[in-house]
């Protein structure tokens, strides 16, 4: 990954290489928190925990991931930093270790808060030189680079079967290996960052602006519906990848191992639809993939509550993938909406869909303790109506010169 070869073309060209490193660096980033929700049935049985307490896990997790990014994003975009991905992959293989070696309730928060803290150091400035390295063609970069963080995420629950379930939660310290390559991998990623910062000083600046001018109001408006969007979006995820498991455990009886397949299928398709999300904006309008990945969920989130196993294993795969397309299309329409702030507006929406997320487990976790996992999956099967919400959202074209 030679910083010189790339310097010439920095700022014209897309430069994959680059983009496949930082989406395999986010696929190991997401593999490793993937780990966290796939052991829940492990530490629910060891430690005696209710599903409030699973949630709040989640929540302290999703919460050490967000609240951090939006100052992340706003500080790197007055003053990059090349090499914080390797630092916040720093924290989280001490929470790896800490997990590992877990003995109570409290102990997994500590442990899940230092994975957080390092996942909240990855994505602003990680999306950020996905954009660096983009060329113009932001859709396909973060696509490239959600794909790697949601296959990631699919990982999760297999390993979690292969290797964690027979062996024990001790067996999670196996992981810290991944994070040592991510290390590796993000300290090359940051040499290139390095020598393209370097390199666009140099040039003269490039003109970018939104066609349509709005008013500061009408942005601020068009925000709070992205955001909405990511609420209904995260909500329906959280009781997807956090309880889905105990779903299918409880209403069809199957063994854990065999739950934490199904969870797979689930992720492994929100991995196959993040790649279609940003190059279908990029040719047709962010704005339709935006309606079409969260309203054209509904139907089968619908369906889903009254499925029997066999079509339930077959749902999930239609909504993870049309479910995946929208942060891409949401993340680079907001950018596009707020040029110049790149940094601040990844930071924001990676905060918000991950303390949403967190806020959503929590919630969902009390709510089947007072009632059942059925019943939070029949309510949440109307969260994707939301998507109506689109309709009020501008159309917005970016003008480069």
């Amino acid at each position: 990954m030679n910083t010189a070869s790339h310097s010439s073309g920095l700022v014209e060209k897309t430069v994959f290489p680059i983009l496949f490193a930082i989406s395999f660096s986010h696929m190991l980033n997401d593999t490793i928190q993937s780990l966290i929700p796939a052991i829940y049935p492990i530490v629910k049985n060891s430690y005696a925990l209710t599903f409030t307490q699973i949630g709040l896990i989640t929540l302290t997790f999703q919460l050490a991931a967000s609240l951090f990014q939006p100052f992340v994003g706003l500080y790197t975009d007055k003053k990059p930093q090349p090499y914080s991905l390797a630092a916040g992959m720093g924290f989280t293989l001490l929470g790896l270790v800490t997990l590992s070696v877990s003995t109570g309730f409290y102990m997994l928060l500590v442990s899940v808060a230092l994975v957080g803290t390092g996942s909240s150091v990855f994505h602003p400035e990680a999306s950020r030189m996905a954009h660096a390295a983009s060329g113009g063609r932001r859709g396909l970069a973060q696509s490239i680079f959600q794909l790697g963080g949601n296959f990631g995420s699919s990982l999760g629950p297999l390993l979690a079967a292969w290797i964690i379930v027979p062996n024990g939660q001790h067996s999670v310290i196996w992981f810290s290996a991944i994070a040592l390559i991510a290390i590796l991998v993000l300290s090359k990623v940051g040499t290139w960052y390095k020598g393209y910062i370097t390199t666009k000083a140099r040039q003269p600046a490039r003109m970018e602006s939104v066609v349509q001018t709005f008013s500061r109001t009408r942005v601020m408006i068009s925000v709070v519906i992205l955001l909405i969007l990511i609420f209904s979006k995260y909500f329906y995820m959280a009781s997807l990848t956090s309880y889905f498991t105990f779903y299918v455990i409880d209403k069809f009886h199957v063994s854990v191992q065999s739950s934490q397949i199904y969870l797979f299928v689930f992720l492994v398709s929100v991995a196959a639809g993040t790649l279609f999300g940003g190059p279908l904006g990029d040719r047709f309008g962010r704005k339709y993939v935006i309606w079409f990945s969260i309203l054209g969920t509904a139907p089968f989130a619908l369906l889903l509550p009254y499925a029997n196993l066999f079509w339930t294993g077959l749902l999930v795969v239609p909504i993870g993938m049309i479910l995946a397309s929208a942060f891409s299309a949401i993340l680079v329409y907001a950018q596009e909406l707020i040029p110049g702030k790149v940094g601040l507006v990844a930071g924001l929406f990676f905060g918000f869909a991950f303390g949403m997320g967190g806020i959503g487990s929590a919630l969902l976790g009390r709510l089947a303790d007072s009632t059942s996992i059925a019943y939070v999956f029949k309510i949440c099967a109307f969260l994707p109506l939301i998507g109506m919400l689109t309709a009020f959202l501008p159309n917005i074209e970016v003008k480069r010169g």
